[in-house]
């Protein structure tokens, strides 16, 4: 299971257990459970303080348990725990023999101290890049909290325990046997949705923050270098994040950033962040922010207002609020979310195994959906508004080379159908002759670009038709002092590399537009 590389660095990482383990299996005779024997009994003989036993009782197989031996500190994974999971393999057998995690003390104090008994389950597929965050923060609240335990479940590999609970969309979290949560969350999201306090403690904190020099809203690529460029000026920085990493998060593989020739979106993220981290910024995450208050006088502080009810003041403020995908805004889609009408084919994919499903939109990511699909699920529909597919040569090519991809261009989707409880199809409009036909289904897939999150700033700023801030080359806003950069902003081509360069810029406008305020304020910045 695991090439000599591989083995060399997880033996690396086991020295640093420090209480001894055992791994128990609970087995079938399934291909899977061989591999899973062979994968446990390779781990096994790379340290003296890992064990292996075989006898285990759990109801799902093939599967295993880390257990902290004598102890009742454990974390279970059903299926195999390779691909995007092996990472939450290796942490999970590091913190189940005693290795700190590098979460900050207090949100691992936080959860030690609820107070409740939480049975968690979490459904998983091995290409989902969303995933981990959330089986790794459970499994970490496993170890730290003996009234919580987790089962992290390959969803791909126990379907009929997927159609059975209707998981059509991943990661999907049980608790207690009910559904709780879907999508991307980490270790903070989900402690501050089981203490209810925590919000409220966290506004109360926010609300008691001095006046920042400078105030980056949004934590993606443009909101991190915007920081970075600031923070180096020697001046009071903030970040107000919904989630750092922004959209970055949902991004798979990424190759056309310059001089890495591959990387992964949750990696790139975290590097952001803890490139942040280097330098003395104040990071706010979990933050939505909902209206811009702008100063009254060009020397006066702006004011941004949050969900939570606190709000934050600085000189100069930088939007980078990114953008999120476009929905079709058709009837069933809301309904139907989650419930096959999806938005990320990597992480859902799996899911629809041998079924039919469409994919929405031509262009490049359209196009790379359907020909990912193309080898998982029995036959895929790709739909294209325009008349022909947008997406760049060579992948139009290997897309027509797919025998289960059907191509249907000049078409407007109309509709989604379902049960009531599942998508079973679609309408679209033909353009040409304006007829409707239905296509019979389980899931779509809607890639069709992206929206600006600038709603909460319609009335305060200028914005384009398209709702994009409308910045100049300097990144300068309609309103002195507030700049913009990224995706949100009417900059063309929405790139990792350009959003972090016109961060770049907008913080050292930022900056120039400080050392330009009144005399007093330009002394205390060079102090």
């Amino acid at each position: 299971m695991l090439d000599d590389n591989l083995k060399q660095q997880l033996q690396a990482y086991l020295g640093n257990i420090t209480q001894p383990i055992e791994l128990v299996t609970s087995l079938d005779d399934s291909p899977k459970a061989k591999e899973l024997a062979e994968l446990v009994a390779e781990i096994a003989a790379l340290s003296d303080k890992v064990s292996l036993r075989d006898n285990g009782t759990a109801t799902r197989k093939p599967s295993f348990e880390i257990r902290r031996v004598g102890t009742d500190v454990a974390v279970q994974f059903a299926g195999i725990p390779m691909g995007h999971e092996f990472t939450s393999l290796v942490l999970a057998l590091l913190q189940v023999g005693g290795h700190p995690s590098k979460e900050p003390q207090a949100l691992q104090d936080q959860v030690r101290a609820l107070d409740g008994d939480y049975h968690f389950e979490t459904y998983f597929s091995l290409s989902c890049q969303s995933c981990p965050d959330v089986v790794q923060a459970l499994n970490l609240m496993s170890v730290l909290n003996p009234r919580i335990t987790h089962f992290a479940i390959d969803g791909a590999l126990f379907q009929d325990e997927v159609t059975e609970r209707k998981v059509m969309a991943v990661p999907s979290i049980y608790l207690n046997g009910e559904p709780w949560g879907q999508g991307r969350m980490d270790l903070a999201q989900i402690v501050a949705k089981l203490d209810t306090g925590a919000v409220a403690r966290a506004a109360e904190e926010i609300n008691a923050k001095p006046a920042f020099d400078v105030l980056v809203v949004g934590g993606g690529p443009a909101g991190a270098a915007s920081a970075i460029y600031t923070a180096r000026k020697g001046i009071r920085t903030g970040v107000l994040a919904e989630r750092f990493g922004g959209q970055v998060l949902d991004t798979m593989g990424i190759e056309n950033f310059i001089s890495v020739s591959h990387t992964e979106g949750p990696k790139l993220a975290s590097q952001l962040e803890a490139h942040v981290r280097d330098y003395d910024v104040d990071i706010m995450n979990l933050q939505r922010a909902t209206a811009l208050i702008p100063a009254s006088n060009p020397d006066g502080l702006h004011e941004i207002k949050l969900e939570s009810g606190a709000s934050v003041k600085a000189k100069t403020v930088i939007l980078s609020t990114g953008a999120r995908w476009r929905q079709m805004g058709v009837p069933g889609e809301d309904e139907y979310r989650n419930k096959g009408v999806a938005y990320c084919p990597h992480c859902d994919g799996p899911l629809f195994k041998g079924k039919r499903v469409a994919v929405i939109g031509g262009g490049n990511s359209g196009v790379e959906a359907a020909i990912d699909l193309a080898g998982i699920v029995a036959h895929v529909t790709l739909i294209e508004f325009d008349s022909q597919l947008r997406a760049d040569a060579v992948l139009q090519r290997k897309l027509n080379s797919l025998p289960n991809v059907n191509v249907i261009t000049s078409a407007l989707t109309t509709e989604v159908h379902g049960d009531g409880e599942r998508v079973e199809g679609l309408s679209y409009q033909d353009r040409n002759s304006d007829e409707i036909h239905r296509i019979d289904l389980e899931g779509i897939f809607v890639q069709i670009g992206l929206v600006p999150n600038t709603e909460w700033l319609k009335g305060s700023i200028a914005l384009s038709p398209r709702g994009e801030i409308e910045v100049d080359a300097r990144g300068t806003t309609s309103i002195p002092g507030i700049f913009a950069a990224g995706d949100a902003t009417t900059v063309p081509y929405k790139q990792i590399v350009i959003a972090m360069g016109e961060g770049a810029k907008a913080g050292l406008s930022a900056f120039d537009h400080l050392i330009r305020m009144t005399p007093v304020d330009a002394a205390e910045l060079a102090t």
